[in-house]
């Protein structure tokens, strides 16, 4: 039985911890009896890794859970993405086909701001005296035209060797159809330069299009040297504390894979603290009975939006890493530089800014007591009166108010304003960015958000999700029992996935049925013998399959999904309507008459992980809620007298009316006027938005 799975009949730990900018947080649950406990401890980026050790002896002093007992250790990072962002990765050398030798910087040809003059395309990753052609072609057929010019190879090598790069990127025109040339490439380059580590794109995404195929296997290996030193050290870590569980990893598309497969595939893993934040709503969301979410994610660099649409997150390529598109399938997740630690700042015109730039956890808002000197989105809140009325983050920080109200009593005098006003803009202007990348995220899905509840979730998510409900008209906010841990969550229920591509580029005919089973057969073997041996998962596999189909003559195809009886009984007929009907729903046409081409079949393979089984509290008739105290706020233009709750004090049937504020332990809800509260069976806390309101 693989590590990560446990006989719920035995009394031990799994545990997921995620990483954000301010904070690393933990959830433990107790298998057999299903007990959760959580908690958060401040990042140190000065010495990574230090907070993971803290973490577990916080678990063991606060809650009993000794190293020893831990079955299961699922961990996300943000090396990955971190490295890109700051672009502190390997030296990186490109082998690529001769006349080929500009494929990433002509990418798209597409400006990042399409209606600015003055934008500039990103520097790339490897400038252009790193990259190398070499004599060889391959047809898209995959047929060989032209053997691999080993010669030039080698003075490609040495040239590289010259340059003191760390590692080297191989990818030559049609290697998705054929990956001889490549692997050849790199058998030739451990042996002339054993100390360059090699990838090709063939191994790391094989799928059509040069630069899709490029850039993904470059920030593979952008990426790789930090990455697999930090997960030798986690390893490593782990082990120096007793841990016998081998960790396990969060991946971009919501999964989770094991260490030695991070190493390797690190491209897999630079979204995986946003994916597994939209695995653990989805799956809260179920619990509540909930269909239709839009996730707020806010911790104290960024906030992050996802959709989930009748109970599934949204999946998609071409997620912006860095300055760079992943086209590696991913949870759809929107980002924006305002969390709660978000600096807010006037321009030379005297207009209010809130980000990018985040105080971090070091010295984090002023309000923190720990050095911050500049004002945050957190100290507006504090200088408003929401917070510092019970310790924070599991007692881990204080809350010094008059530090709060002196930044942004500095930041009142730029802008001449009052304090209050002045903090109120400062949340003002947070949710309005939020705001606008609401309505992106809306326009593309075409949904409606008044069919969806809003769950805020994360560090500083509940502070502001019902003022940002507010001003979209979203009639109802979810506040999960534990929001502060929401991504941790969904990395302890994320289910072992991989997934699998594998370009055809045939039309949908007869007789490209042959090609068409042959590359299911070669998909479904990869796919078993990664989850079965790489991952060493031996319970139930699922696999669901699915392809990238177009119209012929159009660019660019979308995802439908596919009954692999389809394929085996030679159904093109039912897989051409399904793509008929995609169209449809898609773009409100279709053209029936038309040839449909299959540009690509790809298989997600997976095993479940075993869900919690959270008893509900026992029905009780509905009653008001006692506030633990009246507290001033400064809402909505006016020093107000509002309730405070305490979370742990709210039980199935209780319920309310704003304004209130509920502190807990791992965040504060912030609730304004025109919302009515209910506590549910699942100790969630709803919100739902009077009509008047």
């Amino acid at each position: 039985m693989a590590t990560h799975f446990t006989d719920r009949h035995i009394m031990s730990w799994r545990i997921g911890v995620d990483i954000g900018g301010t904070f690393i947080d933990f959830c433990a649950l107790e298998t057999g009896t299903d007990r959760v406990e959580t908690i958060k401890v401040l990042t140190t980026p000065d010495e990574p890794g230090k907070e993971l050790l803290d973490g577990l002896r916080l678990l063991q002093d606060r809650y009993g859970i000794a190293p020893g007992e831990v079955v299961s250790f699922v961990h996300g990072t943000t090396v990955g993405i971190n490295t890109i962002i700051q672009r502190k990765g390997s030296r990186l050398a490109l082998i690529t086909t001769a006349g080929f030798e500009d494929v990433i910087e002509l990418a798209r040809l597409r400006m990042p701001e399409m209606y600015s003059l003055f934008c500039a395309r990103p520097e790339q990753l490897i400038p252009r005296d790193r990259i190398h052609g070499v004599r060889q072609r391959q047809l898209a057929s995959g047929e060989i035209a032209e053997p691999l010019d080993t010669d030039g190879l080698a003075a490609a090598v040495a040239a590289i060797r010259a340059k003191g790069v760390d590692g080297v990127i191989v990818s030559f025109l049609h290697a998705y159809r054929n990956g001889a040339h490549e692997a050849q490439a790199k058998a030739l380059i451990a042996e002339l330069a054993p100390e360059l580590f090699v990838f090709t794109t063939s191994e790391v995404w094989p799928v059509i299009r040069e630069y899709e195929r490029t850039t993904t296997a470059i920030l593979n290996g952008y990426v790789h040297p930090r990455v697999a030193g930090y997960l030798t050290a986690l390893e490593e870590a782990l082990a120096s504390r007793g841990v016998p569980a081998a960790p396990m990893l969060t991946k971009s598309n919501g999964g989770i894979m094991n260490a030695p497969t991070g190493k390797r595939a690190c491209v897999n893993m630079l979204l995986s603290g946003t994916a597994s934040g939209v695995i653990g709503a989805a799956w809260l969301a179920e619990q509540a009975g909930v269909g239709n979410v839009l996730t707020l994610d806010i911790g104290g660099t960024s906030a992050d939006l996802a959709l989930i649409i009748d109970g599934e997150p949204q999946f998609g390529t071409g997620e912006v890493v860095g300055d760079f598109p992943l086209f590696l399938p991913s949870v759809s997740v929107t980002s924006i530089g305002s969390g709660g630690g978000s600096i807010a700042w006037a321009d030379d015109f005297g207009v209010l800014k809130v980000g990018p730039e985040s105080a971090g956890s070091t010295p984090g808002p002023a309000c923190y007591g720990r050095g911050g000197t500049r004002a945050t989105v957190t100290d507006a809140m504090a200088a408003s009166g929401f917070l510092g009325h019970t310790p924070l983050a599991y007692n881990q920080i204080g809350m010094d108010r008059a530090r709060a109200d002196a930044v942004i009593g500095e930041v009142a005098g730029r802008l001449d304003q009052t304090p209050q006003a002045t903090a109120e803009a400062i949340i003002a202007v947070a949710v309005s960015e939020m705001f606008v990348e609401v309505n992106k995220l809306v326009a593309r899905y075409g949904v409606d958000l008044r069919d969806f509840t809003l769950m805020p979730f994360g560090g500083a998510g509940p502070m502001l999700g019902c003022f940002l409900a507010r001003e979209l008209g979203i009639p109802r906010v979810l506040v999960p029992h534990r929001p502060g841990v929401v991504s941790a969550l969904g990395g302890l229920i994320a289910d072992v996935k991989g997934d699998f591509i594998q370009t055809v580029f045939a039309a949908a005919v007869p007789d490209a049925l042959p090609l068409l089973r042959e590359a299911l057969a070669k998909l479904k073997a990869d796919g078993l013998a990664w989850i079965r041996q790489d991952q060493g998962f031996d319970g139930p596999v699922v696999e669901t399959l699915s392809a990238d189909m177009r119209y012929h003559g159009q660019s660019f195809e979308i995802e439908v999904s596919l009954d692999e009886a389809w394929l085996r009984d030679g159904d093109l007929a039912a897989m051409t309507a399904a793509f008929h009907r995609q169209h449809l729903s898609i773009y409100d046409f279709n053209d029936v008459g038309a040839e449909v081409q299959i540009v690509n079949l790809r298989l997600v393979v997976s095993g479940a992980t075993p869900r919690p089984r959270p008893a509900a509290a026992a029905d009780q008739p509905a009653a008001m809620a006692t506030p633990a105290r009246r507290i001033e706020v400064w809402l909505d233009g006016a020093t107000r007298e509002v309730d405070l709750y305490h979370r742990d004090a709210l039980r199935n049937g209780h319920h309310f009316s704003g304004p209130a504020v509920v502190a807990q332990q791992d965040t504060t809800i912030c609730i304004p006027e025109g919302f009515d509260a209910e506590v549910d069976a699942r100790l969630n806390l709803h919100l739902i938005l009077r009509s008047e309101a």
